[in-house]
């Protein structure tokens, strides 16, 4: 059986067919408006450019942007009831007061607060009002909206009152669908919240794409299983994504690292990945990439859901250079796609990032002869100023002195010199279409994170014990083999601030996929 992974980026859908641990094709087709017929293009090219026999696809694994396009871009999100369960406490900072204007009026501005939620120490604040959310019930029937966020407070701790929320919405509300903040975010309120809320807006965008991938698939002669590509590297069965699309968001990114880890068969090294327009730089830590520790900005919305700890610069194979006075800049504006009609080298009129890598010999392509009239002193600014940027981008990822690897890949790692300051430069075969091969090679995951109390003969090692247990039974119902699971994050943080020795514990395990039929 085959592997197919396919990451569908702002300019390009790459895609990939692997056998085992060997890369057969890779091929690159045009991102297209509705994204679907871009994916069908990529799919039969590289079942031609492979000669492989479409019936012997085992999955697909596809990385979208589809989600979070949609938060940037303020398009395709639905009305949502964001409803919080905490009065007295919190009143004075309804749902979603931090939210820029535009995109709280998008998903309607329906902000509720009731009666409910617990202390720290997992005391209640007041009992859950039940009768105010039956009102809320027949106001979201009444505005026709689409779905609903509960969040309570420290629901992390208690999450009662969050499960019979729903219930009583459910119940007045048949078939609506209701997002608790317990199941996206981690710890802090505002951002638990924000994040439960932007995943309802998305629930009808996620039905529909995933639908149209299906039909793609069908189209293309494939009736296989797909998995969507997450944002912490594994894989989600298209029924997931329909529950929880906020889980998509960086998964590009995402994907270059984990198809560079495969690729060099590198578990910890800085990666580089340099498209057309930007640049995206991220650390690998037993092959994973490393996940960001504080809150992540989407779209102007802080949110809390975990995130690869990954950043992006303007600088890119289509980057234009700039020379003023005695100053070169390289970007952030950028000719895109179009690098290869508008770059000098390719008979353009534009001078890009890619005619310097021309000019300097980092790379052949395109007609040297083009470039070859340009001033040598500009060559010489705007190389130097490209390293520049790349090193800084490298320093920024490192988390200490000691020396790793650094791979680039991506089309746009022509630019990328032979080393960065004293760190060897890796560029490895397929590196170009390296995010497919991420999605190609992705796994299962099942993780957990909660806080435990420790009493009642309950200790440190039987709650780590327990939470693994939890992790591995999500990954197992996930589609994960069982005796592949292994734990790549467990970490404990005993919380002073909380009574009754409490900890919180976060543990992740990884595993294979399992069977392959439908």
């Amino acid at each position: 059986m085959y592997r197919v992974g396919i990451d569908v980026g702002g300019t390009n859908t790459d895609a990939v067919v692997l056998q085992d641990n060997k890369v057969l094709a890779g091929v690159k087709a045009s991102t297209t408006k509705d994204v679907t017929s871009g994916v069908i293009q990529a799919l039969e090219k590289v079942i031609e450019a492979s000669g492989i026999d479409r019936s012997r696809i085992g999955a697909v694994m596809i990385g979208t942007t589809h989600f979070t396009n949609a938060v940037i871009e303020r398009r395709h999100m639905d009305e949502v009831a964001a409803i919080r369960l905490g009065l007295p406490s919190g009143a004075g900072l309804p749902p979603m007061v931090d939210w820029p204007d535009d995109l709280r009026e998008i998903v309607g501005n329906h902000a509720y607060q009731v009666k409910g939620g617990y202390e720290f120490d997992g005391r209640e604040i007041s009992p859950l009002d039940e009768d105010a959310i039956i009102r809320i019930a027949g106001e979201i029937r009444a505005k026709g909206l689409k779905a609903a966020a509960v969040t309570g407070v420290f629901s992390g701790i208690n999450d009662t009152m969050e499960v019979r929320a729903k219930e009583i919405l459910q119940e007045h509300c048949p078939g609506l669908p209701v997002v608790m903040s317990k199941d996206i975010g981690r710890h802090g309120l505002l951002a638990r919240e924000s994040a439960a809320i932007m995943n309802a807006s998305l629930l009808s965008l996620a039905d529909h794409t995933v639908e149209a991938f299906g039909k793609a698939l069908r189209s293309a002669g494939i009736n296989r299983p797909f998995y969507i590509t997450q944002n912490d590297g594994t894989l989600m069965a298209a029924d997931v994504v329909r529950a929880f699309p906020v889980l998509t968001f960086a998964s590009g990114p995402t994907n270059s690292m984990r198809g560079a880890a495969f690729l060099t068969g590198l578990k910890d090294a800085v990666v580089v990945d340099i498209g057309g327009t930007t640049t995206d730089v991220g650390s690998l830590s037993h092959g994973f990439p490393r996940q960001a520790s504080t809150t992540v900005d989407i779209g102007g919305v802080r949110t809390n859901f975990r995130m690869p700890d990954v950043f992006s610069i303007g600088l890119g194979g289509g980057s234009l250079v700039v020379e003023k006075e005695d100053t070169v800049t390289v970007g952030p504006k950028s000719v895109g796609y179009r690098v290869a009609e508008e770059a000098l080298c390719f008979g353009g009129s534009t001078l890009t990032a890619t005619d310097i890598a021309v000019a300097t010999g980092k790379t052949d392509i395109g007609d040297v002869s083009l470039v070859k009239k340009l001033d040598e002193t500009l060559i010489d600014k705007a190389s130097k100023k490209i390293d520049q940027m790349l090193e800084a981008c490298v320093e920024r990822s490192r988390i200490s002195s000691a020396p790793v690897p650094v791979i680039a890949v991506g089309g746009g790692s022509i630019l990328m010199p032979e080393k960065v300051g004293e760190l060897n430069v890796i560029r490895p075969e397929n590196f170009s279409v390296a995010n497919a091969v991420g999605a190609a090679i992705a796994q299962i995951s099942g993780e957990t994170d909660r806080i435990f109390t420790l009493v009642e003969g309950r200790t440190r090692e039987s709650s780590l014990a327990e939470a693994e247990a939890e992790a591995r039974e999500k990954a197992i119902a996930a589609g994960a083999l069982a005796e592949t699971l292994e734990v790549i994050e467990r970490e404990d943080m005993p919380l002073a601030y909380l009574p009754g020795n409490a900890t919180r514990i976060h543990v992740k395990v990884v595993g294979e996929m399992g069977s392959y039929d439908a």
